[in-house]
Protein backbone atom coordinates (compact mmCIF):
# COMPACT_ATOMS: atom_id res chain seq x y z
CA UNK A 1 0.00 0.00 0.00
CA UNK A 2 1.13 3.57 -1.09
CA UNK A 3 1.26 6.45 1.57
CA UNK A 4 1.67 9.90 1.14
CA UNK A 5 5.29 11.22 0.70
CA UNK A 6 6.33 13.27 3.70
CA UNK A 7 9.47 15.45 4.55
CA UNK A 8 12.78 13.62 5.20
CA UNK A 9 13.71 15.86 7.87
CA UNK A 10 10.47 15.44 9.76
CA UNK A 11 10.72 11.35 9.33
CA UNK A 12 14.16 11.27 10.75
CA UNK A 13 12.60 13.34 13.80
CA UNK A 14 9.79 11.52 14.32
CA UNK A 15 12.00 8.14 14.17
CA UNK A 16 14.24 9.50 16.88
CA UNK A 17 11.65 10.51 18.98
CA UNK A 18 10.01 7.64 19.09
CA UNK A 19 13.68 5.26 19.48
CA UNK A 20 14.38 7.49 22.66
CA UNK A 21 10.91 7.40 24.12
CA UNK A 22 10.90 2.92 23.73
CA UNK A 23 14.27 3.46 25.22
CA UNK A 24 12.92 5.30 28.51
CA UNK A 25 10.15 2.92 28.64
CA UNK A 26 12.29 -0.21 27.98
CA UNK A 27 14.82 1.39 30.67
CA UNK A 28 12.43 2.01 33.25
CA UNK A 29 10.69 -1.34 33.30
CA UNK A 30 14.05 -3.59 33.35
CA UNK A 31 16.49 -0.99 34.80
CA UNK A 32 17.96 -2.85 38.10
CA UNK A 33 18.23 0.93 39.97
CA UNK A 34 14.47 1.64 40.11
CA UNK A 35 12.33 0.05 42.87
CA UNK A 36 8.27 -0.59 42.03
CA UNK A 37 5.94 1.40 43.73
CA UNK A 38 4.72 -0.22 46.92
CA UNK A 39 1.64 -0.88 44.83
CA UNK A 40 1.64 -3.47 41.90
CA UNK A 41 1.54 -1.99 38.29
CA UNK A 42 -1.64 -0.99 37.01
CA UNK A 43 -3.10 -3.99 34.69
CA UNK A 44 -2.64 -0.51 31.67
CA UNK A 45 0.41 0.24 32.84
CA UNK A 46 2.46 -3.39 33.31
CA UNK A 47 6.12 -3.75 33.16
CA UNK A 48 7.27 -4.38 29.29
CA UNK A 49 8.06 -7.76 30.04
CA UNK A 50 4.57 -8.76 30.95
CA UNK A 51 4.06 -11.10 27.82
CA UNK A 52 7.12 -12.94 28.51
CA UNK A 53 6.00 -13.70 32.23
CA UNK A 54 4.48 -17.16 32.61
CA UNK A 55 3.02 -18.20 35.79
CA UNK A 56 3.92 -22.01 35.50
CA UNK A 57 7.46 -20.92 34.31
CA UNK A 58 10.05 -19.07 36.54
CA UNK A 59 11.12 -16.04 35.54
CA UNK A 60 14.70 -15.93 37.05
CA UNK A 61 15.61 -17.47 33.78
CA UNK A 62 14.77 -14.24 31.67
CA UNK A 63 17.67 -12.38 33.15
CA UNK A 64 20.99 -14.21 34.88
CA UNK A 65 23.39 -11.31 34.32
CA UNK A 66 25.80 -10.83 37.05
CA UNK A 67 23.98 -9.06 40.43
CA UNK A 68 24.87 -8.85 44.26
CA UNK A 69 22.24 -9.02 46.72
CA UNK A 70 22.88 -8.58 50.01
CA UNK A 71 21.28 -11.08 52.62
CA UNK A 72 21.21 -9.90 56.45
CA UNK A 73 20.64 -13.50 58.69
CA UNK A 74 19.42 -13.13 62.04
CA UNK A 75 21.44 -15.66 64.03
CA UNK A 76 24.92 -14.16 64.97
CA UNK A 77 26.18 -17.90 65.47
CA UNK A 78 25.95 -18.53 61.94
CA UNK A 79 29.35 -18.46 60.45
CA UNK A 80 29.17 -19.96 56.47
CA UNK A 81 30.01 -17.36 53.89
CA UNK A 82 28.61 -17.22 49.81
CA UNK A 83 31.37 -17.37 47.28
CA UNK A 84 33.46 -19.81 48.53
CA UNK A 85 31.47 -23.34 48.67
CA UNK A 86 30.59 -25.29 45.38
CA UNK A 87 27.32 -25.12 45.52
CA UNK A 88 27.16 -21.36 46.23
CA UNK A 89 29.37 -20.79 42.89
CA UNK A 90 26.97 -23.43 41.28
CA UNK A 91 24.08 -21.44 42.15
CA UNK A 92 25.61 -17.53 41.00
CA UNK A 93 26.94 -19.20 37.94
CA UNK A 94 23.29 -20.33 37.53
CA UNK A 95 21.27 -17.76 38.28
CA UNK A 96 23.57 -14.65 38.19
CA UNK A 97 22.68 -13.69 41.85
CA UNK A 98 26.41 -13.36 43.80
CA UNK A 99 25.24 -13.53 47.97
CA UNK A 100 26.38 -10.81 50.24
CA UNK A 101 25.99 -12.81 53.29
CA UNK A 102 25.71 -10.51 57.08
CA UNK A 103 25.16 -11.58 60.38
CA UNK A 104 24.82 -9.31 63.39
CA UNK A 105 27.27 -9.35 66.02
CA UNK A 106 25.13 -9.55 68.65
CA UNK A 107 21.03 -9.50 69.07
CA UNK A 108 19.43 -9.78 65.75
CA UNK A 109 16.69 -7.60 66.86
CA UNK A 110 18.95 -4.90 68.01
CA UNK A 111 21.08 -4.71 65.25
CA UNK A 112 18.02 -4.93 62.49
CA UNK A 113 16.17 -1.84 64.41
CA UNK A 114 19.49 0.09 64.37
CA UNK A 115 19.22 -0.27 60.04
CA UNK A 116 15.80 0.15 60.18
CA UNK A 117 16.38 3.95 62.18
CA UNK A 118 19.08 4.39 59.35
CA UNK A 119 16.80 3.29 56.02
CA UNK A 120 19.44 1.47 55.05
CA UNK A 121 18.55 -2.55 55.17
CA UNK A 122 20.00 -5.23 53.25
CA UNK A 123 17.92 -6.57 49.82
CA UNK A 124 17.07 -9.74 51.95
CA UNK A 125 15.87 -10.32 55.75
CA UNK A 126 16.00 -13.27 57.25
CA UNK A 127 15.01 -12.98 61.08
CA UNK A 128 13.32 -15.88 63.82
CA UNK A 129 10.01 -15.73 63.17
CA UNK A 130 9.14 -15.17 67.04
CA UNK A 131 11.46 -11.63 66.81
CA UNK A 132 9.73 -8.44 67.71
CA UNK A 133 11.58 -6.71 64.52
CA UNK A 134 9.69 -8.86 62.06
CA UNK A 135 6.06 -7.06 62.53
CA UNK A 136 8.12 -3.72 63.12
CA UNK A 137 9.31 -4.44 59.62
CA UNK A 138 6.20 -5.06 58.57
CA UNK A 139 4.05 -2.46 59.91
CA UNK A 140 6.85 0.19 59.54
CA UNK A 141 6.61 -0.31 55.46
CA UNK A 142 10.31 -1.61 55.69
CA UNK A 143 9.70 -4.13 53.09
CA UNK A 144 7.75 -5.46 50.50
CA UNK A 145 4.47 -7.23 50.08
CA UNK A 146 5.72 -10.76 48.11
CA UNK A 147 2.26 -11.18 46.61
CA UNK A 148 2.95 -7.37 44.74
CA UNK A 149 6.39 -8.02 43.59
CA UNK A 150 5.38 -11.77 42.39
CA UNK A 151 1.67 -10.09 40.54
CA UNK A 152 4.21 -7.49 38.87
CA UNK A 153 7.67 -9.50 38.78
CA UNK A 154 7.25 -13.36 38.88
CA UNK A 155 3.59 -15.45 39.56
CA UNK A 156 5.59 -18.00 39.00
CA UNK A 157 6.21 -17.14 42.84
CA UNK A 158 2.61 -18.41 43.96
CA UNK A 159 3.50 -22.00 42.67
CA UNK A 160 6.53 -22.67 45.17
CA UNK A 161 5.36 -20.61 48.12
CA UNK A 162 2.34 -22.52 48.64
CA UNK A 163 -1.00 -21.26 49.70
CA UNK A 164 -1.56 -22.38 52.78
CA UNK A 165 1.95 -20.43 53.76
CA UNK A 166 1.22 -17.66 52.34
CA UNK A 167 -2.49 -17.32 54.17
CA UNK A 168 -0.58 -18.09 57.40
CA UNK A 169 1.36 -14.77 57.05
CA UNK A 170 -1.32 -12.71 55.62
CA UNK A 171 -1.94 -9.46 57.58
CA UNK A 172 -5.41 -7.94 57.15
CA UNK A 173 -4.38 -5.93 54.57
CA UNK A 174 -4.27 -8.97 52.59
CA UNK A 175 -0.73 -8.84 52.29
CA UNK A 176 2.09 -11.41 53.15
CA UNK A 177 5.33 -9.91 53.71
CA UNK A 178 7.38 -12.74 54.71
CA UNK A 179 7.98 -16.18 54.06
CA UNK A 180 9.03 -18.90 56.06
CA UNK A 181 11.72 -21.94 56.34
CA UNK A 182 10.71 -25.17 57.64
CA UNK A 183 7.01 -24.66 57.97
CA UNK A 184 4.96 -27.86 58.96
CA UNK A 185 1.02 -27.97 58.63
CA UNK A 186 -0.85 -30.63 60.52
CA UNK A 187 -2.29 -31.75 57.77
CA UNK A 188 1.08 -32.47 56.29
CA UNK A 189 2.15 -33.99 59.41
CA UNK A 190 -0.33 -36.19 59.62
CA UNK A 191 -0.15 -37.82 55.99
CA UNK A 192 4.11 -37.95 56.48
CA UNK A 193 4.70 -38.86 59.76
CA UNK A 194 7.50 -36.06 59.48
CA UNK A 195 6.54 -33.66 63.02
CA UNK A 196 9.47 -31.72 63.10
CA UNK A 197 9.63 -32.29 67.33
CA UNK A 198 12.71 -31.10 68.48
CA UNK A 199 12.15 -31.80 72.60
CA UNK A 200 13.47 -34.67 74.20
CA UNK A 201 14.83 -35.28 78.15
CA UNK A 202 18.22 -36.73 77.28
CA UNK A 203 20.47 -39.39 79.42
CA UNK A 204 24.09 -40.39 79.23
CA UNK A 205 22.98 -44.09 77.82
CA UNK A 206 26.12 -45.97 79.55
CA UNK A 207 25.72 -44.44 82.80
CA UNK A 208 22.09 -44.62 82.66
CA UNK A 209 21.91 -48.19 81.83
CA UNK A 210 24.60 -48.74 84.76
CA UNK A 211 22.17 -47.25 87.46
CA UNK A 212 19.35 -50.12 86.05
CA UNK A 213 17.74 -47.46 84.24
CA UNK A 214 15.83 -45.73 86.83
CA UNK A 215 12.25 -44.21 86.63
CA UNK A 216 12.51 -40.61 85.82
CA UNK A 217 9.11 -40.09 85.26
CA UNK A 218 7.77 -39.58 88.84
CA UNK A 219 9.30 -37.42 91.33
CA UNK A 220 10.10 -40.30 93.63
CA UNK A 221 12.12 -41.53 91.07
CA UNK A 222 13.55 -38.40 89.87
CA UNK A 223 15.20 -37.93 93.29
CA UNK A 224 15.88 -41.24 93.99
CA UNK A 225 18.06 -41.85 90.63
CA UNK A 226 19.93 -38.12 91.50
CA UNK A 227 20.26 -39.50 94.97
CA UNK A 228 22.07 -42.53 93.42
CA UNK A 229 24.37 -40.27 91.08
CA UNK A 230 25.17 -38.23 93.89
CA UNK A 231 26.29 -41.18 96.09
CA UNK A 232 28.19 -43.49 93.23
CA UNK A 233 28.54 -41.36 90.07
CA UNK A 234 29.83 -37.96 90.44
CA UNK A 235 32.65 -38.46 88.94
CA UNK A 236 32.45 -41.64 86.13
CA UNK A 237 34.91 -42.50 83.84
CA UNK A 238 37.26 -39.91 85.19
CA UNK A 239 35.59 -37.33 84.79
CA UNK A 240 33.56 -34.45 87.13
CA UNK A 241 29.94 -34.75 86.08
CA UNK A 242 27.11 -32.70 86.76
CA UNK A 243 23.64 -33.89 86.99
CA UNK A 244 21.02 -31.96 85.36
CA UNK A 245 20.87 -29.15 82.36
CA UNK A 246 18.10 -27.40 81.06
CA UNK A 247 18.14 -25.73 77.87
CA UNK A 248 17.40 -22.11 77.28
CA UNK A 249 17.07 -22.23 81.32
CA UNK A 250 14.05 -20.46 83.13
CA UNK A 251 12.44 -18.85 79.83
CA UNK A 252 12.53 -22.13 77.67
CA UNK A 253 13.91 -25.25 79.44
CA UNK A 254 12.38 -24.91 82.83
CA UNK A 255 8.99 -23.40 81.95
CA UNK A 256 7.13 -23.97 78.16
CA UNK A 257 9.36 -27.19 77.74
CA UNK A 258 8.36 -28.36 80.89
CA UNK A 259 4.99 -27.56 80.74
CA UNK A 260 5.35 -30.10 77.54
CA UNK A 261 6.86 -32.76 79.11
CA UNK A 262 4.21 -32.67 81.67
CA UNK A 263 1.62 -32.37 78.89
CA UNK A 264 0.01 -29.63 80.85
CA UNK A 265 -2.98 -28.52 78.16
CA UNK A 266 -2.73 -24.95 76.61
CA UNK A 267 -6.42 -24.46 76.25
CA UNK A 268 -9.09 -25.58 78.61
CA UNK A 269 -13.05 -24.88 77.20
CA UNK A 270 -11.74 -23.28 74.17
CA UNK A 271 -10.31 -20.52 76.55
CA UNK A 272 -6.44 -20.18 76.87
CA UNK A 273 -4.80 -21.91 79.91
CA UNK A 274 -2.28 -20.70 82.55
CA UNK A 275 0.25 -23.15 82.40
CA UNK A 276 2.55 -21.89 84.92
CA UNK A 277 -0.19 -22.14 87.64
CA UNK A 278 -0.81 -25.85 86.85
CA UNK A 279 -0.41 -27.87 89.70
CA UNK A 280 1.46 -30.61 87.98
CA UNK A 281 3.91 -27.93 86.91
CA UNK A 282 3.84 -26.47 90.34
CA UNK A 283 5.00 -29.94 92.31
CA UNK A 284 7.45 -30.92 89.76
CA UNK A 285 8.89 -26.66 91.10
CA UNK A 286 8.99 -28.55 94.21
CA UNK A 287 10.43 -31.31 93.08
CA UNK A 288 13.05 -29.93 91.68
CA UNK A 289 13.62 -27.12 95.17
CA UNK A 290 14.05 -31.02 97.35
CA UNK A 291 16.44 -31.90 94.98
CA UNK A 292 18.42 -28.82 95.49
CA UNK A 293 17.88 -28.51 99.27
CA UNK A 294 19.07 -32.24 99.81
CA UNK A 295 22.27 -31.32 97.45
CA UNK A 296 21.75 -32.98 94.61
CA UNK A 297 21.51 -30.66 91.92
CA UNK A 298 23.12 -27.01 91.80
CA UNK A 299 22.47 -23.96 89.93
CA UNK A 300 24.93 -24.21 87.43
CA UNK A 301 22.64 -25.23 84.95
CA UNK A 302 21.03 -21.89 85.66
CA UNK A 303 24.08 -19.80 85.37
CA UNK A 304 26.36 -21.96 82.40
CA UNK A 305 27.42 -19.71 79.86
CA UNK A 306 27.55 -20.92 76.31
CA UNK A 307 31.23 -21.97 76.58
CA UNK A 308 30.24 -24.20 79.67
CA UNK A 309 27.85 -26.12 78.28
CA UNK A 310 29.10 -26.87 75.29
CA UNK A 311 31.99 -27.77 76.87
CA UNK A 312 30.45 -30.23 79.06
CA UNK A 313 27.73 -31.59 76.57
CA UNK A 314 30.95 -32.56 73.84
CA UNK A 315 32.60 -34.09 76.87
CA UNK A 316 29.46 -35.70 77.80
CA UNK A 317 29.61 -34.79 81.38
CA UNK A 318 25.45 -34.22 82.12
CA UNK A 319 23.77 -36.97 83.19
CA UNK A 320 20.30 -35.97 81.89
CA UNK A 321 19.31 -33.11 80.29
CA UNK A 322 16.11 -31.41 79.07
CA UNK A 323 17.61 -30.73 75.19
CA UNK A 324 16.73 -30.34 71.67
CA UNK A 325 18.11 -33.68 70.37
CA UNK A 326 18.95 -31.45 66.76
CA UNK A 327 21.60 -29.67 69.09
CA UNK A 328 23.30 -33.61 69.40
CA UNK A 329 23.59 -34.31 65.74
CA UNK A 330 27.22 -33.30 65.68
CA UNK A 331 27.98 -34.44 69.29
CA UNK A 332 26.49 -37.85 69.59
CA UNK A 333 28.26 -39.55 66.28
CA UNK A 334 31.82 -37.71 67.89
CA UNK A 335 30.74 -39.40 71.44
CA UNK A 336 30.16 -42.42 69.75
CA UNK A 337 33.39 -42.71 68.40
CA UNK A 338 35.64 -42.01 71.01
CA UNK A 339 37.23 -43.38 73.38
CA UNK A 340 33.54 -44.32 75.53
CA UNK A 341 31.42 -45.53 72.69
CA UNK A 342 28.37 -45.91 75.02
CA UNK A 343 28.67 -42.34 76.29
CA UNK A 344 26.27 -40.73 73.93
CA UNK A 345 22.87 -39.50 74.47
CA UNK A 346 19.34 -41.33 74.15
CA UNK A 347 16.37 -40.20 74.78
CA UNK A 348 14.33 -41.50 77.64
CA UNK A 349 10.71 -40.58 79.51
CA UNK A 350 11.30 -37.90 81.73
CA UNK A 351 9.38 -36.19 83.97
CA UNK A 352 5.83 -36.54 83.81
CA UNK A 353 2.33 -35.90 84.95
CA UNK A 354 0.83 -37.83 87.99
CA UNK A 355 -1.89 -39.76 85.39
CA UNK A 356 1.98 -40.57 83.78
CA UNK A 357 0.61 -39.42 80.40
CA UNK A 358 3.20 -39.59 77.57
CA UNK A 359 4.71 -35.79 76.68
CA UNK A 360 3.11 -33.32 74.40
CA UNK A 361 5.82 -32.23 72.77
CA UNK A 362 5.75 -29.22 70.20
CA UNK A 363 5.65 -30.27 66.53
CA UNK A 364 6.66 -27.90 63.73
CA UNK A 365 4.06 -25.26 62.85
CA UNK A 366 2.68 -22.99 60.30
CA UNK A 367 5.20 -20.06 61.31
CA UNK A 368 8.44 -22.33 60.34
CA UNK A 369 11.70 -20.76 62.21
CA UNK A 370 12.55 -18.08 60.14
CA UNK A 371 11.02 -15.38 57.89
CA UNK A 372 12.80 -14.15 54.56
CA UNK A 373 11.74 -10.46 53.65
CA UNK A 374 12.58 -8.57 50.56
CA UNK A 375 13.19 -4.73 51.80
CA UNK A 376 12.27 -1.58 50.34
CA UNK A 377 16.02 -0.33 50.26
CA UNK A 378 17.13 -2.67 47.83
CA UNK A 379 17.67 -1.69 44.25
CA UNK A 380 16.83 -4.90 42.93
CA UNK A 381 13.08 -5.91 43.50
CA UNK A 382 12.56 -7.98 40.55
CA UNK A 383 15.92 -10.56 41.06
CA UNK A 384 15.34 -10.08 44.88
CA UNK A 385 11.72 -12.11 44.28
CA UNK A 386 12.86 -13.88 41.20
CA UNK A 387 16.05 -15.30 43.13
CA UNK A 388 13.25 -16.60 46.56
CA UNK A 389 11.12 -18.03 43.98
CA UNK A 390 14.04 -20.18 42.21
CA UNK A 391 15.09 -20.55 46.23
CA UNK A 392 11.41 -22.01 47.10
CA UNK A 393 10.84 -24.84 43.83
CA UNK A 394 11.71 -27.89 43.70
CA UNK A 395 14.52 -27.12 41.64
CA UNK A 396 16.39 -24.48 43.74
CA UNK A 397 16.13 -27.06 46.73
CA UNK A 398 17.85 -29.45 45.09
CA UNK A 399 20.20 -27.00 44.00
CA UNK A 400 20.76 -25.89 48.00
CA UNK A 401 20.76 -29.25 49.61
CA UNK A 402 22.46 -31.70 46.93
CA UNK A 403 24.51 -29.21 45.00
CA UNK A 404 26.05 -29.75 41.92
CA UNK A 405 25.61 -33.10 40.08
CA UNK A 406 28.75 -35.40 39.28
CA UNK A 407 30.29 -33.19 42.25
CA UNK A 408 28.75 -33.73 45.04
CA UNK A 409 25.68 -36.20 43.89
CA UNK A 410 24.57 -38.62 41.39
CA UNK A 411 21.72 -40.63 40.49
CA UNK A 412 21.31 -44.41 41.67
CA UNK A 413 18.50 -46.49 41.08
CA UNK A 414 16.59 -42.85 39.30
CA UNK A 415 16.76 -41.31 43.12
CA UNK A 416 19.24 -38.40 43.37
CA UNK A 417 21.97 -38.98 46.14
CA UNK A 418 24.14 -37.52 47.50
CA UNK A 419 28.38 -39.52 46.92
CA UNK A 420 29.83 -41.53 49.31
CA UNK A 421 32.49 -39.09 49.44
CA UNK A 422 29.97 -36.88 50.72
CA UNK A 423 28.37 -38.88 52.77
CA UNK A 424 31.61 -39.85 54.58
CA UNK A 425 32.12 -36.26 55.40
CA UNK A 426 28.69 -35.99 57.20
CA UNK A 427 30.04 -38.74 59.65
CA UNK A 428 33.94 -37.64 59.58
CA UNK A 429 34.31 -33.63 59.20
CA UNK A 430 30.91 -31.81 58.80
CA UNK A 431 32.50 -28.68 58.69
CA UNK A 432 34.49 -29.12 55.51
CA UNK A 433 31.54 -30.64 54.23
CA UNK A 434 29.53 -27.29 54.70
CA UNK A 435 32.71 -25.12 53.94
CA UNK A 436 33.91 -26.23 51.18
CA UNK A 437 30.79 -28.19 49.42
CA UNK A 438 27.67 -26.23 51.20
CA UNK A 439 25.39 -29.17 50.60
CA UNK A 440 22.55 -30.32 52.87
CA UNK A 441 21.67 -28.03 56.02
CA UNK A 442 24.75 -25.18 55.49
CA UNK A 443 21.97 -22.46 53.40
CA UNK A 444 18.99 -23.16 55.76
CA UNK A 445 17.23 -19.94 55.35
CA UNK A 446 14.63 -21.30 52.55
CA UNK A 447 15.02 -25.22 53.39
CA UNK A 448 11.10 -26.88 53.02
CA UNK A 449 11.54 -29.66 54.94
CA UNK A 450 8.90 -31.59 52.96
CA UNK A 451 10.97 -30.98 50.02
CA UNK A 452 14.58 -31.60 51.05
CA UNK A 453 13.93 -34.73 53.25
CA UNK A 454 13.36 -36.70 49.93
CA UNK A 455 16.90 -36.31 49.60
CA UNK A 456 18.23 -36.55 52.76
CA UNK A 457 20.85 -39.19 53.74
CA UNK A 458 19.44 -41.84 56.83
CA UNK A 459 20.17 -40.89 59.72
CA UNK A 460 22.59 -42.75 61.78
CA UNK A 461 21.19 -44.66 64.55
CA UNK A 462 22.58 -42.74 67.38
CA UNK A 463 20.59 -39.59 66.12
CA UNK A 464 18.04 -41.64 65.00
CA UNK A 465 16.95 -42.60 68.53
CA UNK A 466 16.24 -39.30 69.41
CA UNK A 467 14.34 -38.26 66.15
CA UNK A 468 12.08 -40.95 66.02
CA UNK A 469 11.18 -40.61 70.17
CA UNK A 470 10.20 -36.94 69.34
CA UNK A 471 8.38 -37.79 67.16
CA UNK A 472 6.19 -40.66 68.60
CA UNK A 473 5.41 -37.82 71.25
CA UNK A 474 4.78 -35.09 69.27
CA UNK A 475 1.45 -33.39 69.93
CA UNK A 476 1.28 -32.61 65.91
CA UNK A 477 -2.04 -30.35 66.27
CA UNK A 478 -0.55 -27.93 69.11
CA UNK A 479 1.73 -26.53 66.59
CA UNK A 480 -1.12 -23.56 66.65
CA UNK A 481 -0.05 -22.62 70.36
CA UNK A 482 3.41 -21.93 69.86
CA UNK A 483 3.91 -17.79 69.49
CA UNK A 484 1.15 -16.62 71.12
CA UNK A 485 2.55 -14.21 73.62
CA UNK A 486 2.63 -10.34 72.38
CA UNK A 487 5.78 -8.95 71.32
CA UNK A 488 6.80 -5.30 70.12
CA UNK A 489 6.44 -2.26 72.04
CA UNK A 490 2.92 -1.94 72.45
CA UNK A 491 0.95 -1.81 75.81
CA UNK A 492 0.38 -5.21 76.08
CA UNK A 493 3.57 -6.11 75.29
CA UNK A 494 5.45 -4.33 77.42
CA UNK A 495 3.42 -6.20 80.22
CA UNK A 496 4.40 -9.26 79.15
CA UNK A 497 8.27 -8.46 78.69
CA UNK A 498 7.95 -6.99 82.42
CA UNK A 499 6.53 -10.49 83.82
CA UNK A 500 8.82 -12.87 81.68
CA UNK A 501 11.42 -11.27 83.22
CA UNK A 502 10.67 -11.46 86.60
CA UNK A 503 10.01 -14.65 86.02
CA UNK A 504 13.54 -15.25 85.09
CA UNK A 505 14.69 -13.81 88.12
CA UNK A 506 12.28 -15.82 90.57
CA UNK A 507 11.79 -19.14 89.32
CA UNK A 508 15.68 -19.74 90.54
CA UNK A 509 14.35 -17.95 93.93
CA UNK A 510 11.81 -20.80 93.89
CA UNK A 511 14.47 -23.98 93.12
CA UNK A 512 16.41 -22.36 96.18
CA UNK A 513 13.98 -21.51 98.64
CA UNK A 514 14.63 -22.96 101.81
CA UNK A 515 11.39 -24.90 102.28
CA UNK A 516 7.84 -25.45 100.56
CA UNK A 517 6.46 -22.75 102.90
CA UNK A 518 8.91 -20.68 101.62
CA UNK A 519 8.34 -21.73 98.41
CA UNK A 520 4.60 -20.75 98.12
CA UNK A 521 4.83 -17.76 99.74
CA UNK A 522 7.01 -16.49 96.59
CA UNK A 523 5.16 -18.10 93.98
CA UNK A 524 2.05 -15.99 95.39
CA UNK A 525 4.14 -12.90 95.53
CA UNK A 526 4.77 -13.29 91.80
CA UNK A 527 0.97 -14.00 91.15
CA UNK A 528 0.72 -10.58 92.76
CA UNK A 529 3.48 -8.75 90.44
CA UNK A 530 1.91 -10.38 87.76
CA UNK A 531 -1.50 -9.44 88.19
CA UNK A 532 -0.07 -5.82 88.38
CA UNK A 533 2.00 -5.67 85.51
CA UNK A 534 -0.95 -6.53 83.43
CA UNK A 535 -1.00 -10.34 82.88
CA UNK A 536 -5.29 -10.07 82.39
CA UNK A 537 -4.57 -7.95 79.30
CA UNK A 538 -1.86 -11.14 77.90
CA UNK A 539 -4.13 -13.92 78.64
CA UNK A 540 -6.46 -11.44 76.28
CA UNK A 541 -4.51 -11.10 73.79
CA UNK A 542 -3.31 -14.72 73.57
CA UNK A 543 -7.01 -15.53 73.60
CA UNK A 544 -7.93 -13.31 70.56
CA UNK A 545 -4.88 -14.06 68.73
CA UNK A 546 -5.47 -18.37 69.02
CA UNK A 547 -9.21 -17.25 67.44
CA UNK A 548 -7.16 -15.81 64.51
CA UNK A 549 -4.82 -18.48 64.24
CA UNK A 550 -8.26 -20.86 64.56
CA UNK A 551 -9.89 -19.13 61.67
CA UNK A 552 -7.30 -19.09 59.54
CA UNK A 553 -6.69 -23.04 60.29
CA UNK A 554 -10.09 -23.45 59.49
CA UNK A 555 -10.38 -21.63 56.25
Amino acid sequence: MKRKPVKRSLTIMLALMLSLALAACSGNSGNNESAPTAQPADSTQAPQNEATLNPDEPAWKLDTSPIDLTWFVGANWYAHSWGESLTSKYITEKTGVNVKLEVPSGEANEHITLMMTSGQLPDLISMGSWETAVKKLWEGDHVYALNELADQYDPYFYKVAGDGTLKWYRQENGNTYGIPNDSYSPNLMHETGMTAANQTFLVRKDLYEEMGSPDLSTPEGFLNALQLFKDKYSKYKGQPMSPFFAQGNVPYGMTEYLHNLLAIPHEKDGKVYDRVTDPEYIAWLKTFRTAYERGLINVDFLVDSDTQVEEKTNNARYFMMIREWSGMTAVNPMLAAGTNPDSYYIAVDGPQNSSGDSAKLFPGNMDGWMVTMISKSTKNPERAIRFLTYLSSEEGQHDLFLGKEGETWETVDGKPQLKADMLNLIESDIETLEKQYGVLDTYWMMRNPVIVNQWRPEKAPVIKQMEDFANAQADIDSGIYKGLDPLGDSEVAVAWSRISQNWEEVLPELITAKDEAAFDKIFASFLERRDSYGFQQVMEFRQAELDVRKAKMAD
